[in-house]
């Protein structure tokens, strides 16, 4: 009794103070190092379900989406000013770059996610959350029609001051026939769970004494359509999960074991470096993984999947017991009508400013996968960015005037910055010298059509930024910051010059910091891109890749869970039961 008066004493002093959570965690296992710290931010304020009071003057925020963008908001939101209203079919959010360790039970579905009321019940913003599907958006009347995924009869409204949307997007099929009926996919934990449960099926089915070996043969054939980082991180999961565990509980069947993974393209991993691709294809090879590249879905029935060659032309068909769909994303339903509604009904996704604000609206942000930043083209503002530069109105350039705007235009147009990089070049001056031959950098003059001439190159460096984890976390870190400051940089603006308007712009705009991508291949080993293009591939990189998602995670409750998943997966094996 006296031991569990002391247990009950200490869990409650953690409970009440969540600071005392700091701590180290270092693993060592078989000569590898796992490390990861992190430092509790503790705040005191408002109840998540505290309502706003009768006229209450705070700027209502409307949060759509509880994924990486939407989430990363509201971490970051430290404005008292507000009052928040979160609106998501799910009141959690989860950690999508282990839900291929989830399918094969190294990881549990529970460790990756985290309740969205958990993570902001101690921030001093008052945040309400809903559990509700957000059916349409009056951008007109600042208005979003939800309705209760607890029950689909309770329809209602809710009004705001600014909307976040960070929905993210559905599954992409391309209208492939019979891909939404047989296929499985892996963009939430309940797919993970699903595809879980049907591997375990498939190896069940295919060990009755009933079976014929032909049927044996296609219930464990596992197809996966897609190769990139998900596609083939599914794939070495799956692969290990066979080769280090089935294969020892259902030796019976072990030899009628196949892997198949489709690519439309030349290669797996388009997005990586050649190194990565060459090493991840020979490694597939190795592992006895059917690696088909050059190969489209054309159709899939409930138990075969056609595919047409690229180069030839040739339909083949292959057997399956299950088929992944990893090819991609597209925009969501209700997004596309919001589109329609602001004259963007042309465009295959959202489109924003380069302050995240959408196009066509003052007080509506998107971020994360249904978005894109539609960056402006300097070529454009050429003319703009000439005059604002030519300060004695001569109507021509010196590198003295160029130079008090330098800054301001590489802040506005990052283009420029990539262009330069890639020509060696150290700034714009010596851009212009380069069009002017060889006078001397003091002499240089430029005329409006010079300049034209010497940056028409410029915008050929523009590009989308990739729909990531990665970008829509610092998407929603950066567009807190913004609400956060909204007011005090209302009076002093800090962006760069409004070169065909007079002033500054209120922000910075958004900058996207690559901060490298992972590939795991299976076997403990990963390939990694890191900044510089730094290439690294082996079992040190799986310990990289071990530290960073354990340091990534949002919350000590769920670093400590997938930890001691992975130490249990070390120590006993994948959990197979079909639960």
């Amino acid at each position: 009794m006296r031991s569990l008066n002391i247990y009950e004493k200490f869990t409650k002093t953690f409970r009440e103070h969540p600071s005392l959570s700091k701590f180290l965690i270092i693993f060592a296992v078989s000569g590898g190092g796992l490390v990861a710290y992190s430092e509790a931010n503790i705040q005191n304020g408002a109840k998540i379900d505290e309502l706003p009071e009768v006229g209450n003057q705070k700027k209502r925020v409307v949060v759509l989406g509880t994924g990486w963008a939407g989430t990363s908001f509201l971490k970051n939101l430290k404005n008292p000013s507000y009052d928040v209203q979160v609106i998501s079919p799910r009141n959690y959010f989860a950690f999508t770059p282990l839900l291929p360790s989830v399918t094969v039970g190294t990881v549990e579905a529970r460790s990756i996610v985290e309740p969205i009321r958990n993570i902001v019940k101690k921030k001093k913003v008052n945040v309400n959350f809903c559990e509700a599907e957000c059916l349409r958006i009056d951008a007109k009347n600042k208005q979003v029609y939800c309705r209760s995924t607890q029950d689909e009869k309770e329809e209602f409204v809710v009004d705001y001051d600014y909307l976040v949307v960070a929905m993210g997007a559905r599954v992409n099929t391309f209208n492939t026939p019979g891909v939404e009926e047989n296929c499985l996919y892996l963009k939430e934990v309940e797919d993970a769970q699903k595809i879980r449960r049907t591997v375990i099926d498939c190896f069940e089915k295919a060990s009755l004494p009933d079976v014929s070996d032909d049927e044996r043969k296609r219930m464990l054939q596992f197809v996966v359509v897609g190769g990139g980082p998900t596609g083939v991180e599914f794939a070495a999961e799956l692969h290990d999960f066979v080769s280090e565990d089935l294969v020892k509980l259902y030796p019976a069947v072990k030899d009628f074991v196949k892997i198949s993974l489709l690519e439309a393209t030349d290669h797996i991993l388009n997005m990586f470096d050649k190194r990565i691709t060459t090493f991840a294809e020979e490694k597939f090879h190795r592992d006895g993984i059917d690696l088909k590249t050059g190969a489209m879905v054309v159709k899939v029935s409930d138990k075969e999947i056609s595919t047409k060659e690229i180069k030839t032309g040739k339909i083949s068909t292959i057997p399956y017991g299950m088929a992944v769909w990893s090819t991609g994303i597209a925009t969501r339903p209700v997004v596309m009508d919001f589109m329609k509604q602001i004259g963007q009904a042309n465009r295959r996704v959202l489109a924003t400013d380069e302050w995240l604000r959408v196009e066509g609206t003052n007080s509506i942000y998107a971020l994360g996968d249904c978005a894109t930043i539609n960056q402006r083209r300097v070529m454009e503002d050429i003319s703009s960015i000439f005059k604002k530069s030519d300060k004695d109105n001569s109507g021509t350039l010196t590198v003295k005037e160029f130079q008090e705007t330098l800054d301001d235009i590489c802040d506005r147009y990052p283009q420029v910055q990539l262009y330069l990089k890639n020509k060696k070049m150290s700034s714009l001056v010596d851009l212009m010298k380069e069009s002017k031959g060889d006078v001397a950098k003091e002499s240089i003059e430029l005329n409006v059509e010079e300049l034209k001439s010497a940056l028409s190159q410029v915008d050929s460096q523009m590009k989308n930024l990739p729909a990531t984890a990665q970008v829509a976390a610092q998407q929603g870190t950066y567009l807190a910051d913004c609400f956060n400051r909204m007011d005090e940089c209302e009076k002093q603006p800090e962006g760069p010059l409004r070169f065909r308007e007079s002033g500054r712009h209120r922000f910075r705009p958004f900058r996207y910091k690559h901060l490298g991508q992972f590939a795991p291949l299976g076997g403990e080993q990963t390939a990694a891109q890191l900044p510089g293009d730094w290439v690294s591939i082996g079992h040190s990189t799986q310990w990289l890749w071990y530290s960073v998602y354990a340091s990534k995670q949002v919350s000590w409750r769920t670093r400590s869970l997938v930890v001691s998943d992975w130490m249990r997966r070390f120590i006993f094996g994948r959990d197979s039961s079909q639960i």
